[in-house]
C-alpha cells in the first residue's frame, strides 16, 4: 500500500499530534551542566568566547548551582582554573587545590547534587599538555601514576564520578585499581572514550587556560577522521571498568554516538562542546538564527543519535525551555 492511502503527513497536522508521536524528548534529568572553577571570592568573569559562560570562584559556583537546581539541574562536570602549575600535573593531586576545595564546599552545601570530577593534568602543567613530556612528547605510562592519584584525591574529597579526560592509554584499568585499593570501589568511572583532537575546544582551553603552549594533543586524542578506532577505545574502556563511555564532541561526531549506542550496553555520554555552544551564541547575536530553536534541534540531534545523558553549557537554558513548555 503506498500514497494515496498513506500519508505520512497525517500525524503532523498538529502540534499536540507531533508531540504525542515524537520518537526522542529531551528530560531535564538528561543534562549535566559543566562549571569552571576558579580560586578567590567574588569572581564571576565572562568567558569572551562563551557569552554567558563565566570562571567562577566558589561562592559564586554554590549560587550557581542553587539556580541550576531550582530549574532541576541536578548533575555538574566541574573543571579547574588553576594558577598554581608545574611540569608533571602534580600540584593536581592536593587536597588544597581549587578543585577538590570547591568539591568539599558544594557537597555540603548541597546534599543533593551530584558531581562529576575532571581527571586530566592539562590545567595544572607549564606546557599545557595533559601529561608528563619527556622527549616532546607525552609519556604514556608515568602520566598514569598521575592520573591514578589525581583521581583518588578527588574521590576522598567527595566526587560522586570520576571523568579522566586524558586519552592515556590503560588508564581506566590503572585508575579503577587505585580506587578500589583505596576502598573507593562504589565510585563510578566516566571515561572519556572517544575524545577527538578537535579544533571545536577553543574557547574551553580559553576558559581553563589549559592550551599547549607547544605542539598539539594528536598523538593522544583521536583523529576526526576515524571511527573504527573509537569503537576500539570504546572496547577497551569497556573492559577495563569503565560504568559509561563519552564522546566528545557531539555535533561532528553523530556517527560515533550511533556507533556507540549499537555496540555497547553502557550508558552513553556526549559532550555539547564550547565550540558547539558558541556557534549558537553566534549565530544569534548575528540574528542569522534562532537561539532556542537551534539548541533545542542540535540537542534533541545528539538525543536522537543515541546520546543517554548530555553535557552542555546549555543546559540552564534547555531546563528554562523545558519548565516553560510544561507549564504551557
Amino acid at each position: 500500500m503506498n500514497y494515496p492511502q498513506i500519508r505520512l503527513r497525517r500525524l503532523r497536522q498538529n502540534k499536540i499530534l507531533r508531540e504525542l508521536v515524537s520518537e526522542n524528548k529531551i528530560n531535564i534529568n538528561d543534562l549535566i551542566y559543566p562549571i569552571f572553577i576558579c580560586e578567590g571570592k567574588n569572581i564571576k568573569k565572562e568567558i569572551k568566547s562563551m557569552p554567558g559562560q563565566y570562571t567562577m570562584s566558589i561562592d559564586i559556583a554554590i549560587t550557581k548551582c542553587n539556580e541550576a537546581l531550582l530549574l532541576g539541574i541536578k548533575s555538574f562536570l566541574l573543571f579547574p582554573v588553576s594558577k598554581i602549575k608545574d611540569e608533571d600535573g602534580s600540584c593536581g593531586i592536593s587536597q588544597d587545590n581549587i578543585l577538590q576545595k570547591s568539591i568539599k564546599i558544594l557537597k555540603n552545601k548541597f546534599k543533593e547534587i551530584l558531581i562529576i570530577a575532571d581527571v586530566c593534568n592539562c590545567a595544572y602543567t607549564i606546557h599545557g599538555h595533559c601529561g608528563t613530556l619527556i622527549n616532546g612528547d607525552v609519556d604514556n605510562d608515568t602520566t598514569l601514576e598521575n592520573l591514578c592519584n589525581q583521581a583518588v584525591s578527588l574521590a576522598k574529597a567527595g566526587a560522586d564520578i570520576i571523568a579522566p579526560s586524558d586519552m592515556m592509554d590503560g588508564r581506566i584499568k590503572k585508575i579503577r585499581e587505585k580506587l578500589d585499593i583505596n576502598e573507593f570501589e562504589n565510585v563510578p568511572i566516566l571515561s572519556y572514550s572517544a575524545k577527538y583532537a578537535s579544533a571545536f575546544y577553543g574557547p574551553f582551553r580559553e576558559a581553563s587556560d589549559s592550551s599547549p603552549k607547544k605542539g598539539d594533543r594528536s598523538t593522544y586524542q583521536l583523529n576526526y577522521s576515524n571511527s573504527r578506532e573509537a569503537i576500539r577505545e570504546g572496547q577497551l574502556d569497556k573492559i577495563e571498568g569503565a560504568d559509561m563511555i563519552m564522546v566528545k564532541p557531539a555535533l561532528s561526531y553523530l556517527d560515533i554516538i550511533s556507533k556507540f549506542r549499537k555496540n555497547f550496553n553502557l550508558p552513553i555520554v556526549a559532550f555539547n562542546v564550547s565550540g558547539e555552544y558558541s556557534m549558537v551564541k553566534a549565530m544569534s547575536k548575528l540574528k542569522w538564527g534562532n537561539e532556542i530553536k537551534l539548541m533545542m534541534e542540535i540537542i534533541t540531534s545528539i538525543k536522537r543519535a543515541g546520546a543517554d545523558i548530555i553535557i552542555t553549557y546549555h543546559a540552564l537554558e534547555i531546563a528554562k525551555q523545558l519548565n516553560n513548555e510544561n507549564e504551557n
